[in-house]
């Protein structure tokens, strides 16, 4: 918004400065982060006084966890709300990957909400229907993936190889789906420990910002051998948007946490990463940055495919980070010992760009 607006007063200096894709992904991160700090505290307690008893802890969960008893969540919102502000701010609206992701991230923090809203009413775990929640993601991450598809090719390029793609043509639309609500509920379910979702994040946003605005420079996707995107550039103001609200909820939401961010944060959170790497041509990349979350997801539907056929479980408990809780390690080392996987793979991530 600000851009346009300088544009239309004609004001040439600031546009100069607001036009460089840089300054404007600095400036997004720390309005988002500012915006998340101030409205903080006090949205923090009106999700407290409204709440009550807080999110419902599982009685079959890690005994320690029962502490958390009245612990608010829904936290996500005040993610949403800085990433939203900020990013009206300061991105090109005449961008339609910018629509495309806020449409997804919104979509899938309202999804979350209501899923979060009805765990609240009725003082259970069990949320909204999977099935109905599913449909929902997909309804949303479809509209995003025409959006998005629209401007892209429908091919898919494998990482380490130059311009190496498969031509999916109109199967790409239904793969672009998948991988959005696949971001999405991974990520969801990486949600269980303090702090344990949001660092890893953060981390994926900053390598994607790095990826995306490499993606749509054309003398840097020739010279690295990957595909460009026109446009794509400006999803590292988003990517910066989400970092600095990751940020600002991690203060908060550092253990023990004062509020978690629940479904609200968690899907749409996922569900924004796993636009931007479809809008960016790298999915396959994601599921290396994001490989932490592919885990966690993997872990829970290995332990209930192999239960139902068994009787037995492969992990003490699933998600992952729980099984690891169960064999004595203390939360705070299940979290930090994954943000450390986080970072690695990540580092792996970004090594695709030139190892090819």
């Amino acid at each position: 918004m600000l851009y346009l607006f300088a544009e239309w007063l004609g004001f040439e200096g600031a546009l100069n400065l607001v036009r460089y894709q840089t300054f404007r992904a600095g400036a997004t991160l720390m309005t988002a982060l500012l915006i998340g700090l101030l409205i903080g505290p006090r949205f923090i307690n009106m999700l407290r006084v409204r709440q009550g008893k807080g999110q419902p802890i599982r009685e079959d969960g890690p005994q320690t966890h029962l502490a958390k008893r009245g612990t608010p969540t829904m936290g996500g919102l005040m993610i949403l709300v800085a990433v939203v502000i900020s990013m009206l701010l300061w991105m090109d609206l005449e961008n339609p990957f910018v629509w495309a992701c806020l449409a997804v991230t919104v979509g899938f923090g309202l999804i979350g909400f209501l899923d979060d809203y009805d765990k609240i009413s009725k003082s259970s775990h069990h949320g909204v229907s999977g099935k109905v929640r599913l449909l929902l993601e997909f309804i949303v991450a479809g509209v995003a993936s025409w959006i998005v598809v629209s401007q892209i090719n429908t091919f898919l390029y494998v990482p380490f190889f130059n311009d190496l793609g498969l031509e999916l043509g109109w199967f790409y639309y239904i793969f672009a789906a998948v991988v959005i609500v696949g971001a999405g509920n991974a990520v969801n379910l990486t949600d269980g420990l303090d702090g344990l979702a949001i660092m890893p994040v953060i981390i994926a946003a900053g390598t994607f910002a790095l990826i995306v605005y490499l993606v749509g420079r054309v003398d840097y996707s020739q010279y690295l051998g990957i595909p460009h995107v026109a446009g794509a550039g400006e999803l590292a103001v988003f990517c910066a948007a989400i970092m600095g609200a990751g940020l600002a909820f991690l203060w908060f939401n550092a253990p023990p946490a004062a509020v978690f961010m629940g479904d609200t944060g968690s899907l749409a959170l996922g569900g924004a990463l796993g636009a931007i790497a479809v809008a960016a041509h790298h999915e396959i990349v994601l599921a290396i940055v994001g490989g932490l979350f592919v885990v966690e997801a993997l872990s829970v539907i290995i332990q209930v495919f192999w239960f139902k056929r068994t009787g037995k479980r492969i992990f003490r408990m699933a998600p992952i980070h729980h099984h690891f809780e169960q064999l004595g390690w203390s939360e705070s080392k299940v979290v930090i010992r994954f943000w450390i996987i986080a970072i690695v793979l990540a580092l792996m991530g970004l090594a695709t760009l030139k190892l090819r």
